[in-house]
């Protein structure tokens, strides 16, 4: 089983490590993208218009602009420690196995393309749906990039949780399921379910971390449907999603 991430906005800063070292990091075929994108976003965020070019809340800017120009020089750390958002609070890595997380998760980036969860790399931002001035939009930047370098062959089942701008960058090459969260209410003498987002972020760390903790291996959407059901979580399959449902 793969699972499949998107970052978080949130990230910590308490790098211990050296200087990023691209030919450490997994997935070595985007090194090419990942250091022209290092480039283009030092000079980007140098420049007076990048809060708005980088899409950066006002009271985040300077912060973020400032971790961006030093990129190349700043201390580094895992992955597993890098992002801190609901997500990853709920994925709660520090209770899982390490070395089973770290060959099960990857983590799309929209500097760094995709990342396992040992890669060491200094905090940054810079979302995927940013189109940076000297390079381009990020998603058609990746997606070439990706098919070629990033391949799952080992045919274990791919469980999707990304987000819609992380998840156009990469396809799987073979059938994948898809996890979405809804709320599920009465309305009118029936039952409505309607799209959540804040809680679905939580939704989808939780399973991922239930999922791990209990050493699930599905091959098919349907054992990943049990799998998730003798977890506690209530789910249904619909087509190539795997649909979560929160009850009020």
């Amino acid at each position: 089983m793969h699972i499949l991430l998107p970052p978080s906005e949130k990230k910590a800063a308490d790098g211990d490590g050296p200087p990023v070292d691209l030919a450490s990091l997994s997935f070595p075929g985007l090194n090419p993208l990942r250091e022209r994108l290092l480039a283009a976003l030092s000079d980007v965020s140098r420049r007076a218009d990048a809060p708005g070019i980088l899409k950066l809340p006002a009271g985040q800017a300077e912060e973020a602009l400032a971790r961006n120009r030093t990129l190349r020089e700043a201390a580094t750390l895992p992955v597993a420690r890098l992002y801190t958002g609901v997500l990853y609070d709920n994925l709660d890595l520090a209770d899982l196995d390490a070395a089973s997380a770290a060959e099960q998760v990857i983590v799309f980036s929209g500097l760094w393309g995709a990342l396992r969860l040992t890669d060491r790399v200094p905090a940054y931002r810079l979302a995927m749906a940013v189109s940076l001035p000297a390079a381009g939009r990020l998603g058609a930047l990746w997606r070439p990039a990706m098919r070629e370098a990033l391949r799952l062959d080992d045919g274990g089942l791919i469980v999707d949780m990304r987000s819609g701008p992380y998840a156009s960058v990469w396809k799987a090459p073979r059938p994948a399921v898809a996890v979405r969260v809804f709320r599920e209410r009465l309305a009118g003498g029936g039952t409505q379910r309607t799209v959540v987002s804040h809680m679905a972020k939580a939704t989808r760390g939780r399973i991922a971390h239930d999922l791990l903790k209990a050493g699930a291996a599905p091959r098919t959407p349907e054992e990943l449907l049990k799998a998730v059901a003798d977890l506690g979580h209530t789910a249904e399959l619909n087509g190539a999603n795997l649909d979560v449902i929160l009850n009020d």
